[in-house]
């Protein structure tokens, strides 16, 4: 396949410009005057021009899900794009069964985020190509949705957030646990936890343990095969560009689609496949959003070069002493280690909670007088529509991000790291630094 060069150029505005063009360059409250919509058919119509459009890059697994793959009044499904003909068809297939609507297909990524139909970009495929496909959305003056992990390195995390700020779009990481839905393992959503942590209750510095009981088993022995064999391409699937700016190596179906997150190349094992649901909410309650840990501690098998393996504990700490434990392998500690500690009180699976070494069994009536915490903006439609930060950004998604790829340089190799949250560079350790900007093959650069 020919790796094409496409200039990341936004055509100029004309006087028929549609309002959605409009809404990508400039705030909606100051510039239009929006008719009622009882004018236009009634309480529940939408006019056509305040109807968004969206693209899917990716639809194998999480891209066809019933979650992702809908269209509705606010947002429009338009086209799908993916490098696999037979995941390509299904979602053809299930635009007409499920939508009634006939997407428009495209097999190179470039030319659904340069449809000028297309105003949102959903990235849902492998990790290693977040970055190169987020920055030429955002190049493109598209507003972005990306599952998580954000990034497969610090440095492409970086860039993004430099993309993002620069053309001034809207991004949107699809983890979404610091701000809906119960929290794995607590029985409760993060808001009482939040409110808990800033009441000063537990005391400071915390220690916050991510186990077995919260949850964190699952997935984690997505590991990868040592010494995978060649095997023969499918037809119908363009392996070389599923590979993109990841090394080239021998096709093997374990490589890719379902279980490419064993591979370093293109994941992080279980790690990287969930680290970011399960600390992303925890960089919130400890309110870390604009830093990260100063140390990192693995506790590990040696690592393979190629394939994943699992590890023992991970640990985290920042620099007022506040730590996050991850336990893996080796670590099941039940219902008996707080998932919050702190010098004063202790929080346990299912909201159990000890102040002073008391049982507060009425700790939710006491936490429901407790100030809110400031209020998030999790509706993506209206972030778009307004120009507002969405509640999980590009920002705070790259520092969540960020300790899930810490952890990984120590796992893969398998010592302890100190970094600069500042600089975001590991300190003394070159090897190290060398992950977080990592070669790519070919012309694909970030």
């Amino acid at each position: 396949m020919e790796n094409k060069e496409i200039k990341n150029k936004v055509q100029p505005e004309t006087a028929n410009s549609s309002r959605r063009t409009f809404l990508k360059t400039v705030g909606l409250a100051s510039l239009f005057t929006i008719v009622p919509r009882h004018v236009l058919g009634g309480p529940n119509h939408i006019a056509p021009s305040d109807q968004l459009t969206k693209g899917i890059i990716g639809v194998g697994g999480i891209g066809r899900s019933s979650y992702h793959f809908t269209s509705d009044d606010t947002c429009r499904l338009v086209s799908v794009c993916d490098v696999d003909d037979a995941h390509l068809q299904k979602a053809l297939d299930l635009g007409v069964s499920k939508l009634g609507q006939k997407l428009k297909p495209y097999h190179d990524y470039r030319d659904l985020i340069h449809d000028s139909n297309v105003d949102i970009v959903h990235i849902a495929t492998p990790p290693h190509w977040h970055s190169i496909m987020a920055i030429e959305a955002a190049n493109a003056g598209k507003d972005i949705w990306c599952e998580k992990p954000m990034t497969r390195t610090i440095g492409e995390g970086k860039a993004l957030v430099e993309a993002v700020k620069r053309n001034n779009r809207i991004f949107r990481l699809n983890t979404w646990f610091r701000f809906k839905d119960n929290f794995y393992g607590l029985g409760t959503t993060v808001e009482p936890l939040k409110k808990l942590v800033d009441s000063g209750m537990l005391g400071w510095p915390l220690t916050v343990t991510i186990s077995g009981a919260t949850g964190f088993a699952w997935k984690f022995f997505w590991t990868g095969r040592e010494n995978l064999q060649p095997e023969k391409i499918p037809a119908g699937f363009d392996y070389d560009f599923w590979l993109g700016p990841a090394p080239y190596k021998p096709y093997n179906a374990h490589r890719t689609h379902q279980t490419f997150r064993g591979y370093w190349d293109y994941d992080g094992g279980g790690l990287g496949d969930m680290g970011q649901h399960y600390m992303d909410p925890v960089q919130y309650i400890l309110g870390k959003d604009d830093t990260s840990p100063v140390k990192v501690e693995i506790d590990a098998p040696q690592q393979h070069s190629d394939a994943i393996g699992t590890w023992r504990r991970i640990t985290y700490t920042y620099d007022d002493g506040c730590r996050i434990v991850l336990e893996g392998e080796g670590y099941e500690s039940g219902n008996k280690i707080p998932y919050i500690e702190g010098p004063n009180g202790k929080v346990f699976k299912g909201f159990e909670c000890e102040i002073n070494g008391e049982p507060m069994p009425g700790i939710m009536s006491v936490i429901a007088e407790l100030p809110d915490p400031a209020p998030q903006n999790t509706d993506f439609i209206k972030c778009i529509k307004n120009r507002e930060l969405f509640a999980l950004n590009e920002m705070n998604g790259h520092r969540s991000a960020t300790i899930v790829n810490m952890g990984l340089a120590a796992l893969r190799l398998n010592r302890d790291l100190e970094f600069d949250p500042v600089a975001q560079q590991f300190i003394n350790d070159e090897a190290a630094n060398r992950l977080i900007d990592q070669p790519v093959r070919g012309s694909w650069s970030v």
